[in-house]
């Protein structure tokens, strides 16, 4: 699949920019694939030209700067094991911390401190905020790190979870302890919102803010990681992301895996008192979704998730996390 959907550039759906490639060949080389393969070799080269004087890997007149540099950045860094590639990832990590920054300077009290958007000013959100403590993770920075810590604030914030952590309008409406895309939506009357006038939770948003407290040194005693974990155990499932049906299903994997493996249990015990092996489920759900080709695709079109690179992309990194720790 992986020489099948690259080009002779040595990249994959260029046509919506670089991240696609970035998240197949992050995919590659967690799965044993070595930087001098050919293929790992031609996407890195393509990846290199996006390159900005200010640090950024993104494309050209490009809406999503953080999340291009971000993917990116963690392309890299999975290809550094000789440190070939330090001055690229160094400069890119300056470039989102500088992004972040500028929410960072409207004060805490704000509700967008900490967090980010697709790039420049536009809204935060949790997805993009996820993808920056995961690049911050990948540039080398611990749990202590101070933009880590930052971002957080806003994480803490996506939860559908009262706490000194979160004191926002939609913090007790919906208390079922998942997560939610954005505390900056709901306020147009289009805006999907529960029965209680909260915001709904959903599995990859759920996932997605578990990872990202765990990364940040939030411990599983917390009451923020129990209510998350508590919500999983309510809403596992592998047929789904759970609150948004087949939209967002390979994506919802890639947030699955990494929380679960970061969690450190071989097991999740759900409210039904099952204890069920997500990694054996998950690598069972992928195995039957493969296409014979190799591929993987969603039949649901939100989310760009109809490109069976992306697709794939997402599935070799989940793939990756179905490994026991250690492995």
């Amino acid at each position: 699949m992986q020489t099948k959907g690259q080009g002779a550039d040595g990249s994959f759906s260029p046509q919506v920019g670089p991240a696609v490639t970035a998240i197949v060949v992050s995919g590659l080389l967690r799965n044993g694939r070595s930087v001098d393969d050919p293929t790992v070799k031609k996407g890195l080269e393509y990846l290199g030209g996006f390159a900005q004087p200010d640090g950024g890997l993104y494309g050209k007149g490009s809406r999503i700067k953080n999340y291009e540099t971000c993917v990116v950045l963690m392309a890299f860094a999975e290809a550094n094991q000789d440190h070939r590639y330090d001055k690229i990832i160094k400069a890119a990590d300056q470039y989102i911390r500088g992004l972040q920054a500028e929410g960072v300077k409207q004060g805490e009290a704000n509700v967008a401190y900490g967090g980010v958007g697709y790039g420049g000013s536009t809204r935060p959100d949790l997805s993009n905020t996820a993808f920056l403590i995961d690049a911050l993770k990948a540039a080398g920075a611990g749990a202590d790190d101070k933009a880590v810590q930052e971002a957080l604030v806003f994480v803490s914030r996506c939860q559908n979870l009262e706490s000194a952590h979160n004191t926002t309008e939609w913090a007790a409406k919906n208390p079922d302890g998942g997560f939610y895309y954005t505390p900056l939506a709901g306020k147009g009357p289009d805006a999907e919102k529960t029965v209680d006038g909260g915001l709904p939770s959903y599995g990859s948003m759920t996932y997605s803010g578990l990872k990202s407290m765990i990364y940040a040194g939030v411990g599983a005693d917390d009451e923020r990681v129990k209510a998350a974990v508590g919500w999983a155990s309510k809403h596992y499932d592998l047929e789904s992301n759970p609150g948004k049906g087949t939209a967002g299903l390979f994506y919802y994997y890639i947030t699955f895996a990494k929380a679960l493996d970061a969690l450190g249990d071989k097991e999740l015990k759900t409210s039904d008192g099952k204890s069920h092996d997500w990694r054996a489920d998950l690598l069972a759900e992928l195995a039957k979704r493969q296409a014979v080709d190799g591929s993987w695709v969603n039949s649901n079109p939100q989310w760009l998730e109809s490109d069976a690179n992306l697709t794939t992309g997402f599935a070799l990194l989940a793939l990756s996390y179905c490994r026991p720790q250690g492995k």
